[in-house]
């Protein structure tokens, strides 16, 4: 079985291969190829991972593929059972952009959520469409796993555009592993009421063999979970759920952006961190996944991953928090948009699974960012400075005029050299 990675050079990638190595029982990956357009990085990371491999035994072989023409990634595709993307368009410099310019504005500035988030789906959007219109061309049985954000955007685009997709994130995972580890419990026995969208999620329950604990363990670990938030452990009890952390952006904006005003960037200091990653995965003696990649972020994202793509090629039917077409599991969205909820895997994809009524509180706040994220689409497919004003206005961090008209213009001129509307 052969497995592309787009965006292999990516400082995350050891983290899947040490997922892939350890589970090679679900996942029995013949061939590995890590794609990208840094020629540098893919080789140090390429590198590692072979060695990773043949540490633990696995008999799969690891290829690089550098990305130079589209007929590189024709081939590094090319009958491929599953395609995972993982890439970062503009890179960190990008995101520096992204985390920097709203603050301007007294908005939020963050990489998924906002102005930046949009920034980051109007380059990335036309991007992965291509690499995936090349995926169908050369792998049309392969499935597309989207772990690049937005994910609930591009998973969106994926599907609308008629791919073999779901998308993918770590924090549901991230979740259940945390409440079993405070619950003593092995993580296999921890079901979660997970319901939003991508980075707009609430666990609603939490449960042990059936049986929903939330209400305990939120009266006994409320302060331990408020620190994976960032939100107050009376909050979390009051507000009865375990909001995802990206919440906060919504619930302590205010309080969020004069944080950001005074501290360095998030992509300030994985910019710093990726360099000391590069330098270990340089060492030839190196053979396992260090210790510094848990302050890369991402989490369990190997464990996530190999069990989607397992469940998709063997249609094994067992539930996963996935980003999955709404269907009519949220009767006030429409039944295209993408969701974030548990999810039945089969091998003709993920069906989502039924969903208690959201409480108001949650559901003004989706219906809120759904509408944005189907504007941000639309500009990302089409462009114009005016479309990405709409979505702007339409977000509920932003919706000001003023404030919609100056960050559409300005985004675009910082992006302009990866938006190809923007020069014509």
């Amino acid at each position: 079985m052969k497995l592309t990675v787009v965006g292999g050079g990516s400082t995350y990638t050891p983290e899947l291969v040490d997922g892939l190595a350890r589970m090679r029982a679900d996942l029995p990956v013949s061939e590995l190829v890590l794609a990208d357009p840094d020629a540098g990085r893919l080789e140090l990371v390429g590198g590692l991972a072979a060695r990773m491999f043949a540490r633990a035994g696995h008999p799969g072989t690891v290829r690089t593929a550098v990305l130079d023409t589209a007929a590189d990634l024709d081939d590094a595709v090319e009958g491929a059972s599953v395609v995972l993307l993982q890439l970062r368009v503009g890179g960190q410099a990008a995101r520096q952009v992204d985390e920097t310019l709203p603050l301007t504005c007294g908005c939020v500035g963050q990489e998924t959520t906002g102005a930046g988030g949009l920034a980051k789906a109007l380059r990335t959007v036309p991007v992965v469409l291509d690499i995936a219109g090349r995926v169908t061309a050369r792998a049309p049985d392969a499935w597309i796993i989207d772990f690049t954000n937005p994910v609930g955007i591009v998973t969106r685009a994926l599907l609308d555009a008629g791919h073999r997709a779901a998308g993918l994130c770590n924090v549901a995972i991230g979740v259940q592993r945390r409440a079993a580890g405070l619950l003593e419990v092995p993580p296999d026995r921890v079901g979660l009421g997970h319901a939003g969208l991508n980075h707009l999620t609430w666990v609603r329950s939490v449960t042990v063999d059936g049986e929903d604990v939330l209400p305990a363990l939120l009266d006994e670990h409320a302060e331990q979970l408020s620190g994976a938030s960032g939100l107050p452990a009376e909050f979390l009890r009051g507000l009865g759920a375990l909001p995802s952390y990206y919440l906060r952006y919504f619930y302590e904006h205010d309080r969020v952006v004069e944080e950001q005003r005074g501290s360095p960037t998030r992509a300030e200091t994985v910019a710093a961190l990726e360099r000391d990653l590069l330098d270990l995965y340089a060492d030839p003696t190196l053979d396992t996944k260090p210790a510094r990649l848990d302050e890369r972020g991402g989490a369990y994202y190997s464990e996530a991953a190999v069990q989607l793509a397992a469940s998709l090629l063997t249609g094994r039917g067992d539930t996963q928090v996935v980003n999955v077409r709404n269907g009519a599991t949220f009767p006030f969205l429409g039944e295209q948009a993408v969701i974030e909820v548990p999810a039945r895997i089969t091998s003709a994809g993920p069906e989502p699974l039924p969903v208690s009524p959201l409480e108001p509180l949650f559901a003004g706040l989706v219906a809120h960012v759904s509408a944005y994220e189907e504007l941000a689409l639309d500009a990302a497919l089409r462009g114009g400075v005016d479309r990405v004003a709409a979505a702007l206005l339409a977000h509920p961090l932003i919706g000001q005029r003023d404030t919609a008209d100056r960050l559409a213009r300005e985004l675009v001129a910082a992006n302009r050299a990866h938006l190809p509307w923007a020069t014509r």
